[in-house]
């Protein structure tokens, strides 16, 4: 009894065996199996064959070198430029070309492997020149040394010296005129015009003015007898201006430019604008234009016989 039971119990097992096998063949076969990436390994940088150059292969102690790779997947970092005698200090990206920039620099004078991935270069680190680092020897500090002035230490102190005091007065100067309201530069006064040229100018644009030919009659006569006023008072010192005819005739009897021509001729200028101005005469068209030559006429006459008797005057004085 208890055999058969056992014979049953090994068939079981045989069958199960016989059913589960296929099934595991077919999940394993169904199982993905894990794929490998591209990225590179990390810890494999010291096997690539990287394209580099450097600055300098011989530098001062305390000095940089720049280390310039290009181009490729996997750089390396600063702790794999570093080794004991070297310091990779930092490193930049040019990011148009894709080439990593490394400063490098040493503080130990003599020969140190740098390791570029799967090659090798030698830098060589020289100490400074005539500088004991070994030597314990503590000194005083060196006395001051007096160096001689030299002629343009000298000339650049005497230079400074008047800037500084001809500021100051220019700006004393400044402030004083500034006071007293006055220009900071005064520049020189042209001299003023003889009255003889005055005088033809203010005629000669009263005749361009044309104040007769719009009617303004009145007007016209009154600014060539004021032209000839101010001419008698600045050549001669007669108040015109504040004269009658009468009085201004009799006055300019005692010019020395008087004479029968020259005070007929302003006789008749005053005379001929008074008529218009208060007895409101109406001259002839031509009668204006001859007013006004007779103003000028009387002016260039007076001022030739100024000239003529002003001449003989300066010819006497003695040198």
């Amino acid at each position: 009894m208890v055999l058969d039971n056992m014979k049953r119990f090994f068939l079981l097992l045989l069958i199960c065996a016989a059913v589960s096998a296929p099934c595991t063949a077919q999940r394993t076969a169904a199982t993905p199996q894990p794929t490998t990436d591209a990225e590179p390994d990390l810890s494999q940088t010291g096997k690539i064959a990287y394209h580099y150059k450097i600055d300098s292969k011989e530098i001062m102690l305390g000095d940089q070198t720049v280390l310039a790779i290009e181009k490729t997947p996997l750089y390396p970092s600063l702790d794999d430029l570093s080794t004991d005698g070297i310091v990779a200090v930092r490193q930049w990206m040019d990011t148009s070309n894709g080439t990593l920039y490394t400063a490098l620099t040493s503080f130990e004078p003599g020969e140190h492997w740098l390791h570029i991935g799967s090659d090798s270069l030698l830098l060589k680190v020289n100490d400074v020149a005539n500088v004991d680092t070994t030597s314990t020897e503590i000194r005083d500090i060196a006395d001051i040394m007096n160096q001689p002035y030299t002629f343009g230490e000298i000339a650049r102190t005497i230079l400074f010296f008047w800037l500084f005091w001809a500021l100051v007065a220019a700006a004393v100067l400044i402030v004083v005129r500034i006071k007293k309201r006055k220009p900071l530069i005064s520049l020189p006064k042209t001299p003023p015009l003889p009255p003889d040229t005055r005088a033809l100018e203010r005629l000669e644009a009263l005749r361009r003015q044309g104040l007769w030919q719009k009617g303004m009659v009145k007007e016209y006569y009154t600014e060539l007898t004021d032209s000839v006023r101010v001419y008698l008072e600045e050549s001669y010192g007669i108040q015109s201006t504040e004269m009658t005819t009468g009085q201004t005739l009799e006055a300019f009897k005692s010019a020395p430019v008087c004479n029968e021509d020259t005070s007929s001729i302003l006789s008749q200028i005053l005379n001929a604008a008074d008529m218009v101005k208060f007895a409101k005469s109406m001259p002839q068209p031509y009668q204006h234009d001859l007013a006004l030559d007779q103003a000028q006429r009387f002016v260039k006459t007076t001022a030739e016989i100024s000239r003529q008797t002003e001449t003989p005057e300066s010819e006497n004085i003695p040198s």
